[in-house]
């Protein structure tokens, strides 16, 4: 069983996540005292460095964070770097074929899964230290989370065979590039998107995968009822635009209300 599926069957809802699309430390330490289950760590899109992906895992673990990469590209290098700054998930975006979802989960299983590069020097197999390194290797086999971003059509088409794929833990939807895959850039509550979405929780449910998603906060109940396992409702940037819009709004029509650290509830003791 691996670390998400863990923390899952120990808090008996599905876990909420938020992303860093920058080095952010201040808002890691704030997500940890807020009680969020998991960071998402952006290197797709975003500039972080996998140095700074590291520290950004070093800082979440020791809040009680899960930490996921998602990694820039389906490449060994991309891989094997990534999962070397010792996260517990691994997320591939854009896995559009089984072909390429097979080499990253043999990239980022070590023997005889797959053909994980042996490095006994990195935060991931504890610099070293420990039991031996094959044990420590076989204890990250089991509890790494692997993840296969399904954000096209011809990955929806596809998400049977690739949920079939061994060492595979689960799928990550992405509406927005899904709806562009359909030619409804934005729409991502158009029927004909919700439907390939809903179509592809199926698929994953009926074989036991994982699910995660990236939803607006409105939608949280919606794809918990659906069976989803993780959400992410927001990231860094999403929360400092919410923030500066709310204070000049508020200063601008003549005053700002400060909200207390106790009125914030607790996120982790909240059910989605």
């Amino acid at each position: 069983m691996n670390k998400v599926q863990s923390r899952i069957e120990a808090l008996r809802r599905p876990l909420l996540g938020l992303a860093c699309y920058t080095y952010n430390p201040p808002f890691v330490d704030m997500l940890g005292h807020l009680g969020v289950d998991v960071l998402w760590i952006e290197m797709e899109h975003s500039h972080i460095s996998f140095a700074q992906a590291a520290d950004l895992c070093r800082i979440g673990a020791g809040l009680g964070l899960l930490t996921m990469i998602r990694i820039p590209d389906a490449r060994r290098e991309s891989v094997l770097k990534a999962a070397e700054c010792g996260p517990d998930i691994l997320d591939l975006p854009m896995a559009n074929s089984v072909e390429a979802v097979a080499g990253f989960v043999s990239h980022a299983r070590f023997a005889p899964e797959g053909t994980r590069g042996f490095f006994a020097a990195s935060r991931a197999v504890n610099y070293g230290f420990g039991p031996g390194i094959a044990d420590i290797q076989q204890a990250i086999n089991e509890e790494l989370c692997l993840l296969a971003q399904i954000e096209t059509r011809e990955a929806v088409a596809q998400a049977g065979e690739i949920c079939d794929l061994p060492g595979l833990d689960g799928i990550f939807l992405g509406p927005g590039d899904l709806s562009s895959s359909f030619g409804l850039s934005g729409q991502t509550s158009h029927p004909v998107v919700l439907q390939a979405l809903h179509d592809t929780v199926r698929v994953a449910r009926q074989r036991g995968r994982l699910v995660a998603i990236a939803t607006a906060p409105a939608g949280i109940e919606q794809w918990a009822a659906e069976g989803v396992d993780l959400v992410f409702v927001g990231s860094d940037i999403s929360c400092l635009k919410g923030g500066l819009l709310e204070t000049l709004s508020a200063a601008r029509g003549g005053g700002r209300r400060e909200v207390a650290a106790q009125e914030v509830p607790p996120l982790a003791t909240k059910p989605l």
